[in-house]
């Protein structure tokens, strides 16, 4: 571990890394499932249904997801129980307190992979975050399994703020460095969002996906010639119960109550879509403005991978014009709704190619609400 006593720094992203599973659902499998459950369902409930009491499910298309999301696959971590019209979610054997847990493993990959593209070693690593939407447990901290795991000294601790967990996990990173109380910090965001996904419910049983994503951030000092300055970040909260998640052991206190439909993810998407839009536009624009950058110069936007149409309007307000895919690059299509992870596997994928110099927005936007923007320039 580095001695960080009495300094400050100057905060760059070093290197990404990314975990994906091996199992992927097509819109085709999932329709298939989805409309099996619906059948079921319905023929159990005739009577109910006939005598008005109870409203008939309607089947699912892959014509109508795709239109409402732009999501035709996703890879997922237990794609038999999720496809089962009896289970309709993630299962797998549960683990002794003395095995690596499920979320802890793909973000131990995650940050491996981040690591060893600079050829990093654990021991180097200051702090470990674990910014997701979901965990597993409440405590001992996933991040503190991770850095157990990894042989990190330090610290280490868990947030959580939904869909924009990494990109507030990338500010905290980049404040602790400037504050001098770290100088290399792992974000690690294990997002196994099928765990808190409702697939019984056609609006939304597509939207999303597994995945892990880390980002190393690190005094400049420290970083390879070729890495990211941070130019700046800003964080934005609304609060709105347009998109929410009530499970909790303080309302899940009976066996009859976990699994319903209001304990898993639930989201009014018109409204989402109305109000969301605006409010992350602005935001950028205004921070660009601030930072001195001019939106329409920006090279590439790596935004929240959640729906492709909010990606395609936005990504039009900030650039003036109707962006290209090498503008506001999609990994959406065959990852799904990764929640924080989204940009972050955007950049991961898409920024190999940019030059010294370039000018980027990694940006998440969801529950809360909550927004996050980070500019970053490219340093080579």
């Amino acid at each position: 571990m580095n001695d960080t006593t009495q300094r400050s720094g100057h905060p760059v992203i070093s290197a990404t890394g990314l975990f994906t599973p091996a199992e992927t659902i097509s819109n085709e499998e999932l329709v298939a499932s989805f409309n099996s459950f619906v059948e079921l369902h319905n023929t159990r409930h005739a009577a109910e249904i006939a005598a008005g009491t109870m409203e008939a499910l309607q089947p699912s298309s892959v014509e109508f997801i795709e239109k409402a999301s732009g999501i035709k696959s996703r890879h997922v971590m237990s794609k038999a129980a999720t496809l089962d019209p009896e289970t309709m979610g993630p299962r797998w054997p549960e683990r002794s307190n003395d095995e690596v847990s499920v979320m802890a493993e793909i973000g131990i990959a995650a940050a491996r992979d981040a690591l060893a593209s600079i050829g990093r070693d654990p021991e180097d690593v200051d702090a470990v975050l674990c910014a997701a939407s979901n965990m597993q447990r409440p405590y001992p901290a996933m991040a503190i399994e991770i850095q157990q795991a990894l042989g990190i000294e330090g610290f280490a601790f868990d947030m959580n703020v939904a869909c924009s967990s990494a990109t507030f996990g990338i500010q905290t990173a980049a404040d602790f460095i400037r504050a001098g109380n770290a100088r290399s910090v792992l974000v690690v965001s294990p997002e196994i969002c099928t765990g808190h996904n409702n697939m019984k419910n056609r609006d939304s049983h597509f939207i999303f996906g597994d995945v892990a994503t880390a980002v190393l951030v690190e005094d400049r000092s420290l970083a390879p010639a070729n890495h990211w300055e941070i130019v700046g970040t800003r964080l934005k909260t609304v609060f709105s119960n347009n998109i929410r998640n009530n499970f909790g052991f303080l309302n899940c206190a009976t066996p009859e109550t976990i699994g319903t439909p209001d304990k898993l993810f639930v989201q009014e998407g018109r409204k989402v879509f109305k109000e969301v839009v605006p409010m992350v536009a602005t935001m950028i624009v205004e921070h660009a403005g601030d930072l001195g950058i001019d939106p329409a110069t920006l090279r590439r936007l790596w935004l929240h991978q959640a729906n492709s149409g909010m990606n395609r309007l936005i990504a039009q307000r900030v650039l003036g014009h109707e962006a290209s895919e090498d503008e506001s690059p999609t990994v959406l299509d065959t990852y799904g709704n990764t929640s924080s992870a989204g940009s972050i596997i955007a950049f991961h994928q898409h920024s190999a190619d940019m030059a010294p110099g370039d000018t980027g927005l990694i940006c998440s936007f969801g529950a809360g609400y909550s927004a996050g923007t980070v500019f970053v320039r490219k340093v080579a």
